[in-house]
């Protein structure tokens, strides 16, 4: 198996998911004592949300950059980026490292091809949500994304820092959320994507009447594909 160099931190709730997941879909390969050969760089969320929230892209990509180029000097042949809203860089990246980098996106746009879903929603931070790097990788599979709008973006944004990034849990912000997802499915989504990899803490496919497509997952498992290639 390829040496997976995966970036945590993105929150570090999250890391913790992406490190059962992928350790999980090694050793179901492999059977046994057998799991993954990986390494965590875990960042500093604070940092990355100031540089952020000051639109300073190219300080949160120096991060990024920092942290893979130290995979890279350790082994790694791979990078996964442990969040959604990290994509955005995902193409520079790769370039700046020479190493591929597994796209979330992407993955997750095969997964939604394979239940033959055209129309989908899609949740996640509002620079996910509002900007292109997802949406090309859903539009390139014929898949057409729906987001909600922008009070709902707000509430779904503010409540992934205020409180999912956090481990925080509460039944008021899953009302507001099943409720959201309720009028992306009155617009047509035939699914809808969890595009924000704390969003699975709170919501489950039992919980909704659609297809759910937990992005923490597909991305993990799509990583251990990756790696046995």
């Amino acid at each position: 198996m390829k040496l997976l160099g995966l970036i945590g931190g993105i929150s570090w709730i999250s890391t913790i998911d992406y490190y059962r997941y992928i350790n999980q879909a090694v050793n179901k390969r492999l059977g046994g004592n057998e799991f993954a050969d990986c390494i965590i760089y875990s960042l500093n969320y604070g940092e990355i949300i100031r540089h952020n929230e000051a639109k300073d892209f190219e300080g949160t990509f120096n991060i990024i950059l920092k942290a893979s180029l130290h995979l890279k000097n350790l082994g790694a042949q791979a990078i996964v980026l442990c969040a959604n809203t990290m994509h955005m860089f995902a193409d520079e990246l790769e370039e700046k490292t020479g190493l591929p980098v597994i796209h979330v996106a992407a993955a997750t746009a095969s997964e939604i091809q394979k239940k033959g879903l055209k129309k989908v929603g899609l949740l996640g931070t509002k620079l996910t949500m509002e900007m292109d790097f997802f949406k090309l990788k859903l539009a390139a599979q014929n898949i057409e994304p729906i987001i909600p709008n922008v009070e709902d973006r707000n509430f779904i944004h503010e409540k992934i820092f205020s409180e999912l990034g956090k481990g925080l849990i509460k039944d008021v912000t899953k009302s507001r959320y099943l409720a959201i997802i309720h009028k992306l499915v009155s617009q047509g989504a035939e699914g809808i994507i969890l595009g924000c990899t704390e969003i699975p803490l709170l919501i489950k496919q039992e919980d909704v009447n659609v297809p759910v497509f937990d992005t923490t997952l597909i991305h993990a498992e799509a990583a251990v594909a990756f790696g046995f290639e």
